[in-house]
């Protein structure tokens, strides 16, 4: 208990009386010793935060460690989704190819994680547990041992000054005592001072350890771009060949490319629908169809399925989709560039002088655009040839689609846009499909351009047409069919039928024909007696 208290009244003299005296190191050391301790806080933090940040299981060897890795474990379930899906999938070999990719980054990400626990975070451990708290307890045990050397001095002092026989006669021992304390000292003070310039000469090595980790931030970074790099372009191949994209809403080019295909899908798979079952239609492009039919009919054409048997019984519902997928280009067929020059020409008084205008401004459409337009023109023009019976005279075939051929690119909504676009329209392509021959001379087109129909006459004789499935109530998917005048008499001559092929698969349709009914002579409207591109002199 004595000791104790004698320890307590040392400490209390040490830090109240005698902090001066007591100090035995030099300024310099005294200021790397209050920076040892705050770089021993940081290192510690920044440790702490750096481990925080590893995804990988500190200390655990290299394939364990890569095994319970988030990459890992998502590389594995991609590559197992995509062998589940199979190569017919998109989907499945998008999986499979980013499965790999994520593997690859996975393995630079374990090596990544092992070096820095190698280089930066082993050596700032070492730094902020080990060698900085050495340091610290020897400036401890320093502290110690000039507490122990002031109360030996102190005791001497107080022996050599007394004049009490017995506390003289310990004088000499007080003093060995003392020397003794002070040799400690300048032992223990040697010992730190060296250590403190040692810990002030290495700095800029422990300074290098986030040199360390921002290079092999960057290394890992690299080798992973390079990795993604690497599996970016096989996988945009894929997503490149693969043929099943949706046709509408895309650009007209674009689906033309990567379909490898002449004319657009939905605009051939319509027509040949249309020329077997729909060009005696009344009111074809005008009457709307059943709005459940029309999406599924644009669904199947945006997927190239083969399945449309149904729909070769329904020529408004295909009409529809004809008119959806013209209207919906980002670009109107006849282009947002040629506007102004279809609108002036369809604003010159004179015919002839119009319709050269019209063949000038056609002329100067872009490749593809042309070769669709020419396209529909023509099947157009020949379905105003029954005009007689389905009532789609030129005009009215252009009031009802001409719209959707060619509009301003203003802002807008669709009913201002039309009734800003309609008159001038129609006075653009009624002409056209009146003068189809004219304006495109090549010669009759082959309505199959891709061959992926061809006709036959070997199906079943009991199959008939089914009454179109957009004709129906007011309820508009029901299934009483309403009353419509133009019904078609049974036919009393042979049944023809035709297969087609499509997407690689041929599906058969069956038409019983109708009695046959009176049709108007129509043709093509004369080339006007004028010249491309030469001025026309009124007649």
């Amino acid at each position: 208990m004595k000791k104790q208290f004698n320890r307590m009244r040392q400490l209390a003299n040490q830090t109240v009386g005698r902090a001066e005296k007591t100090e035995v190191l030099s300024d310099d050391l005294l200021q790397i010793e209050r920076r040892l301790e705050l770089v021993r806080l940081m290192s510690h933090n920044t440790h702490k935060r750096l481990v925080s940040c590893l995804q990988g299981q500190l200390g655990t060897d290299t394939e364990k460690r890569h095994k319970r890795l988030p990459l890992t474990t998502l590389s594995q379930t991609m590559q197992e989704g995509g062998s589940q899906l199979g190569d017919e999938s998109l989907i499945g070999k998008m999986m499979d190819v980013c499965g790999e990719a994520e593997g690859r980054l996975a393995a630079e990400l374990m090596q990544h994680e092992v070096q820095i626990e190698r280089d930066v975070l082993e050596p700032l451990n070492q730094l902020a547990e080990i060698e900085i708290p050495n340091i610290l307890k020897q400036r401890k045990q320093l502290a110690k041992l000039v507490l122990d050397y002031d109360s030996a001095k102190t005791r001497y002092y107080q022996a050599a000054k007394s004049s009490n026989h017995a506390m003289a006669a310990k004088a000499d021992s007080l003093k060995d005592e003392m020397d003794e304390a002070l040799n400690k000292v300048e032992i223990c003070k040697d010992q730190l001072s060296a250590d403190l310039y040692s810990f002030a000469s290495k700095e800029g090595d422990y300074a290098r350890y986030y040199v360390l980790l921002l290079e092999a931030q960057a290394d890992y970074h690299r080798r992973s771009l390079a990795a993604m790099e690497a599996a970016i372009p096989t996988i945009k191949m894929q997503q490149d060949s693969w043929m099943e994209k949706p046709a509408f809403g895309t650009s007209l080019d674009e689906h033309l490319k990567r379909s490898n295909r002449e004319i657009a899908l939905p605009m051939e798979a319509c027509v040949m629908m249309l020329l077997e079952t729909g060009m005696k239609e009344e009111g074809l492009f005008r009457i709307a169809a059943g709005a459940s039919k029309l999406k599924k009919l644009k669904a199947a054409l945006d997927c190239s399925t083969s399945q449309l048997e149904e729909f070769y019984s329904d020529p408004h519902a295909v009409a529809g989709a004809l008119k959806s997928y013209l209207r919906e280009l980002p670009e109107p067929l006849m282009t947002f560039g040629l506007y102004d020059e279809w609108t002036q020409a369809s604003n010159v008084s004179d015919t002839d002088k119009r319709l050269q205008a019209l063949w000038v401004a056609c002329d100067r459409l872009p490749k593809t655009h042309k070769a669709n337009l020419r396209y529909l023109v023509k099947f157009l023009a020949k379905l105003a040839q029954d005009s007689e019976v389905n009532k789609m005279t030129p005009s009215n075939i252009a009031i009802v689609l001409g719209p959707n051929l060619l509009w301003a690119k203003t802002e807008g909504t669709l009913a201002e846009m039309a009734a800003a676009t309609s008159v001038h329209v129609v006075a653009i392509i009624e002409p056209i499909i009146q003068h189809a021959d004219w304006f495109f001379p090549e010669g009759n087109v082959d309505f199959n351009v891709s061959g992926m129909f061809a006709a036959t006459s070997d199906l079943d004789p009991a199959l008939e047409r089914k009454r179109p499935g957009s004709l129906v109530g007011q309820d508009g998917d029901g299934h009483t069919p309403r009353k419509d005048r133009y019904l078609r008499q049974e036919s009393r001559g042979p049944v023809v039928s035709a297969l087609y092929v499509v997407a690689n698969e041929s599906i058969t349709v069956t038409e019983t024909p109708t009695e046959d009914l009176p049709c108007p002579d129509f043709r093509a409207a004369p080339r006007p007696n004028v010249a491309p591109l030469n001025p026309i002199t009124d007649n």
